[in-house]
């Protein structure tokens, strides 16, 4: 029954992420608000999609922030 709630919960919020993150692969979207939620409830706070989004937002900001920038013909 948990992991039901969890994936009503994580879709929306990966479709949401997925509009905003273009160039992240949706699977690496997935995963990562996957990841977030198990994380959440591992330390007993309360998953909403609020705070789901918030947090997957933030780890997907630094995937795309760190990549290389793409390099120039020479």
């Amino acid at each position: 029954m948990l992991a039901l709630a969890t994936r009503f919960l994580r879709e929306p919020v990966s479709l949401r992420l997925a509009e905003e993150f273009l160039t992240v692969p949706v699977d690496t979207i997935d995963r990562c608000v996957a990841d977030v939620c198990a994380c959440a409830q591992h330390l007993g706070i309360s998953a909403t999609p609020e705070i789901v989004e918030r947090i997957a937002r933030e780890h997907l900001l630094a995937i795309v922030n760190s990549a290389p920038p793409p390099r120039s013909p020479r």
